[in-house]
């Protein structure tokens, strides 16, 4: 189940607000049921690239031993 203040993995890209599959966020809201999810995805330099609402098909949990990898935003 995925909660509040997780850290989950982007599962597409969405190009059109600049984020691409693989990127890392953090949920900051769950809605009902658990059928969507507010999350924010934030640069290593605190700047928040975007907030996305989306649902558990486009975003996983981060696993075990996976390593994060830095790329520039627009």
């Amino acid at each position: 189940m995925i909660s509040e203040h997780d850290r989950v993995v982007l599962t597409v890209g969405l190009p059109d607000i600049g984020l691409a599959a693989g990127d890392i966020g953090t949920v900051v809201h769950v809605y009902p049921d658990g059928r969507a999810f507010e999350v924010e995805f934030v640069a290593l330099d605190g700047e928040t690239v975007a907030v996305a609402t989306l649902t558990s098909q486009q975003i996983r949990h981060v696993a075990p031993k996976e390593i994060a990898h830095a790329r520039s935003v627009a």
